[in-house]
């Protein structure tokens, strides 16, 4: 089992057909990148000399040597480490060191903050600019034959954002790459050959992992010119590619729904959005769904069971005369095909429906540990569970609907204080563009609610307003005891809110706008 073999599949049934395109233009068909995809599996096993589960490192913007890079690394038995190019240098470093891949490759833009790093990590021996003659010259020679694996080697070293702390590498296996694809047409949505999906978020995460699906269906990889998310472009891109979805985080989603240029785009060509990697609001749901109809499907995953836990599709998102519609809406979805899910308190007893609890996640999709690190693979994986972190309760149809984050539970008084569900509230005021709500240490009552609040343009929300907004809708115990008004709320680079830096404001005393 080798997850290349998806690439030979469609590059034999469907070798004519357009497999990665930048902007409009064709860079290769399926025929053309199979043949391409076995030579440079040869480059890296004689001209660099890898050996099957030796890593290859990639930091580089979204561009069409990530498709290509990918599958030679799997072509040859080479573990790939894909890393956000946007993280600091000192963080590539680590994930670089931590891996020990002995060749990392770049594009140009990041060529000069790399390069220093060959000379001073023990097992780096090369870095290789994709744009260059060294990298030119791994596409001669003959195809090599594709090595096999075993279902359990590791295909992808996942590594987490890190925003508490250092990432760690999950490691994907290629029967976690496969189940994952499955997924995806099972459960997130169908594609046919011809189809396309728009890269438009980094593909060293979420979107790259959409490569595998896309590709076992024959269908088009587009990069953006621009290689991110530049919402001109991204309209543009809709309009000329048929059958086209792209994987967004939410803030991605509702930045495109809100944008002047949106209203008057030809979405003609539009099948599906693909949202997850944070918490999408129900009021951003909603307004993305007048923007765009019922073309958005939903999944939430994790590095550790990649785009794998639950879904909820195109289907359920449309089925607006079911009496529970909004609370499905809010919810994430029933479990993927490949993955059991249940509720579990502090002991891993199941919970009954309804009861809030930690996800527990087991299945072929979850990862087979974290690399070099046994602590943490023993408490993430119990008995064959993955313990996400993640608080969230389970209907009796199904759907699981997330808390927050187990470290994010506020408790004050005795009660437990589900962040989540007071920023959903503020979020249906108008004064309010964004929100992030954390609990502060309190001598008498544990701890007290907090809210971080981006206003709406031209708006000073008034907190006594948003204060009896909070209690038409929540208990007096849950509203916040503070505003701070921000003019942004800290993100880290896949867009979601950085509490850990929210908290440290607190403990400094930084000033800022205060309710």
């Amino acid at each position: 089992m080798n997850v290349a073999y998806l690439l030979k599949r469609a590059g034999l049934s469907l070798a004519g057909h357009t497999a990665v395109a930048i902007g409009v233009d064709c860079r290769a068909t399926y025929g053309q990148l199979l043949h391409r995809v076995g030579v440079m599996a040869g480059g890296l096993r004689q001209g660099l000399r890898l050996k099957p589960g030796d890593r290859a490192a990639l930091i580089m913007k979204n561009c069409p040597q990530y498709v290509e890079l990918l599958f030679a690394c799997w072509h040859a038995g080479v573990i790939a480490v894909p890393i956000n190019a946007k993280l600091h240098g000192r963080e590539c470093a680590f994930i670089l060191e931590h891996s020990g891949a002995r060749i990392c490759f770049v594009t140009r833009d990041l060529m000069e903050s790399v390069l220093p790093l060959q000379g001073s990590l023990p097992a780096l021996e090369q870095v290789i600019c994709v744009d260059e003659d060294d990298y030119r010259d791994l596409g001669e020679g003959d195809p090599a034959a594709m090595v096999t694996t075993a279902p359990d080697d590791v295909a992808w070293l996942f590594y987490t954002s890190g925003t508490t702390g250092r990432p760690k590498g999950a490691m994907l296996t290629h029967r976690n790459l496969m189940n994952m694809t499955a997924s995806y047409l099972a459960d997130v949505d169908r594609i046919a050959p011809g189809d396309s999906i728009l890269h438009a978020a980094p593909m060293s995460h979420g979107s790259g992992l959409y490569i595998l699906p896309h590709v076992a269906k024959g269908a088009v990889q587009v990069i953006p010119p621009s290689g991110g998310f530049d919402i001109p472009e991204v309209l543009d891109l809709i309009a000329a590619w048929p059958g086209l979805s792209m994987f967004a985080a939410p803030t991605m989603v509702k930045r495109l729904a809100e944008h002047p240029a949106t209203a008057g785009a030809d979405l003609r060509n539009l099948k599906t959005i693909v949202y997850g990697g944070g918490p999408m609001y129900l009021a951003d749901l909603e307004k993305a769904h007048d923007v765009f109809g019922h073309r958005l499907a939903q999944i939430y995953g994790q590095g550790e069971s990649p785009m794998t836990i639950t879904a909820l599709d195109k289907t359920s998102h449309a089925e607006t005369g079911h009496p529970r519609y909004r609370e499905r809406l809010a919810s994430v979805g029933t479990p993927q095909l490949s993955v059991e899910v249940r509720i579990g308190d502090a002991d891993g007893t199941t919970l009954q429906p309804d009861r809030p609890g930690e996800v527990l996640v087991r299945g072929d999709a979850v990862m087979r540990g974290y690399w070099k690190d046994p602590d943490a693979t023993a408490a993430a994986l119990r008995d064959g569970w993955l313990w996400t972190g993640d608080m969230g309760s389970m209907d009796q149809d199904g759907f699981l609907t997330l808390r927050d984050r187990s470290k994010d539970l506020i408790v004050s008084g005795g009660s437990n204080i589900y962040p989540r569900e007071v920023e959903e509230v503020l979020l249906q005021h108008a004064a309010i563009a964004e929100v992030s709500v954390i609990g502060r240490p309190d001598a008498e009552w544990g701890e007290v609610v907090v809210a971080f609040v981006t206003p709406a343009p031209g708006v000073r929300p008034d907190p006594a307003v948003l204060d009896a907004h909070c209690l038409e809708h929540i208990a007096r115990f849950k509203r916040p005891r503070e505003y701070h008004f921000l003019a942004s709320l800290p993100k880290n680079n896949y867009g979601k809110v950085l509490k850990t830096a929210l908290r440290k404001r607190l403990m400094t005393g930084k000033e800022d706008q205060r309710g």
